[in-house]
C-alpha cells in the first residue's frame, strides 16, 4: 500500500501532463476554409441541414449563385436546400464533368474542397467553363466558346493591340524566393503568346503587380486562411495579381504546399484575359492541389490566340 501511495501522485501528474499538451496540440489544429463542405455529403434538394448556408454563400463568391433578383431572395442566408441551390449545384457539376444531379455526392464534395483561385467560374449567371443550350441564360452565349473549353471574361476585355509588350513589378510584400518562379512563368507565357514580359524598376509603372496578401485587403475579394482561396487576378487592364499570404508556399512542388510557379501561371492567364478552363489539365483549370505543379496546355494557348485573334 505505501507504495502505490508514492506511485500515485507521480502517474497523476505525469497523466495531467499528457492531457495538457494533447488538448494543447489539437486547439492548434483549425479547420480549413472549405472543411464544411465535407459535412454536407449526401444533401439534396427538401432538406434542411445545418451549414447550408455556408455553402450558399460557396457557391455564390464562385458566381453558381444569386439570389438577387429571385422571388426566392429569403432563402438567401438560411439553410434550406431549395431549387435555387440545387440548379446551382447541376450547373457546378456540369462543368466540372460530374454527372448533374444536383445532390452533393462525394465527388461533387471533393471537388469543392479543392483549394482553387479565387476569380469565380460564372459571372452574371452565365456559364463560362463550359456551353448548353439547356445551360444558358437568355439565350445568348456569344462571349462563350463552344468549341474548346477555355473561357473569357464577360466582354471578352484585352489588352489593346499595340500592348503586346507588358511591364510586371513586385509589391515590397512578396517574399524573395518568389520573384524567380514568377518570372519563369510570364517567361513560359511569353513563348507560347506574341505577348512579351519585362521587370519594371519601379511596380508603381508597371502594367502588372504582383503582391502577397492577407484576408481582407481592400479589393474586394477577401482571402480566406490556409487551404481555401490560393490567389486571384483582375482581368485586363487592371492588372493586380495576389497572393494568399496565409497559404504554404513552395518553389516546386512541395507536399503540403503550393507552387509558386502553376499559380504564377494561372493567375497570368487572368491577367491576359482567360477565364477558367474545364480541361482538368489546362493551367487555367480553377483547382489547384498542394504538392503538385503544372504547365501550360494546349486548351490555354489556343484560349490566348482565340481572344486576341492570332
Amino acid at each position: 500500500m505505501g507504495m502505490a501511495h508514492k506511485i500515485s501522485p507521480i502517474f497523476s501528474f505525469l497523466f495531467l501532463l499528457f492531457l495538457v499538451q494533447f488538448v494543447s496540440c489539437h486547439a492548434k489544429i483549425k479547420s480549413l476554409p472549405f472543411d464544411f463542405i465535407k459535412h454536407l455529403e449526401g444533401c439534396h434538394k427538401g432538406e434542411k441541414i445545418q451549414g447550408i448556408h455556408k455553402l450558399k454563400n460557396y457557391l455564390k463568391k464562385y458566381g453558381y449563385l444569386d439570389y438577387h433578383h429571385s422571388r426566392n431572395k429569403t432563402h438567401e442566408n438560411d439553410d434550406d436546400f431549395d431549387d435555387m441551390l440545387e440548379s446551382a449545384i447541376k450547373i457546378y457539376q456540369f462543368n466540372y464533368h460530374i454527372n448533374a444531379t444536383g445532390i452533393l455526392d462525394s465527388e461533387t464534395v471533393s471537388k469543392m474542397m479543392t483549394p482553387r483561385c479565387g476569380v469565380a467560374d460564372i459571372v452574371n449567371g452565365r456559364s463560362r467553363m463550359r456551353s448548353k443550350n439547356h445551360y444558358s441564360h437568355g439565350g445568348n452565349s456569344s462571349s462563350i466558346h463552344t468549341v474548346s473549353h477555355y473561357s473569357f471574361f464577360p466582354g471578352n476585355p484585352k489588352w489593346p493591340s499595340p500592348s503586346t509588350h507588358l511591364t510586371y513589378g513586385f509589391l515590397p510584400s512578396t517574399p524573395s524566393n518568389a520573384m524567380s518562379p514568377v518570372s519563369r512563368a510570364f517567361e513560359k507565357w511569353a513563348s507560347a503568346t506574341h505577348f512579351t514580359f519585362s521587370l519594371a524598376q519601379n511596380p508603381q509603372n508597371a502594367n502588372l503587380v504582383i503582391g502577397f496578401h492577407t484576408r481582407d485587403h481592400a479589393d474586394g475579394s477577401p482571402f480566406d486562411g490556409p487551404g481555401g482561396t490560393l490567389a486571384h487576378a483582375f482581368p485586363p487592364t487592371d492588372g493586380r495579381f495576389h497572393y494568399d499570404a496565409d497559404e504554404s508556399w513552395s518553389v516546386g512542388p512541395v507536399p503540403g504546399a503550393f507552387d509558386l510557379e502553376t499559380v504564377a501561371l494561372h493567375e497570368i492567364g487572368h491577367l491576359l484575359g482567360l477565364g477558367h478552363s474545364s480541361v482538368q489539365d489546362a493551367i487555367m483549370y480553377s483547382g489547384i492541389p498542394a504538392g503538385v505543379s503544372k504547365n501550360l496546355h494546349a486548351d490555354d494557348i489556343q484560349g490566348i490566340k482565340a481572344l486576341y485573334n492570332v
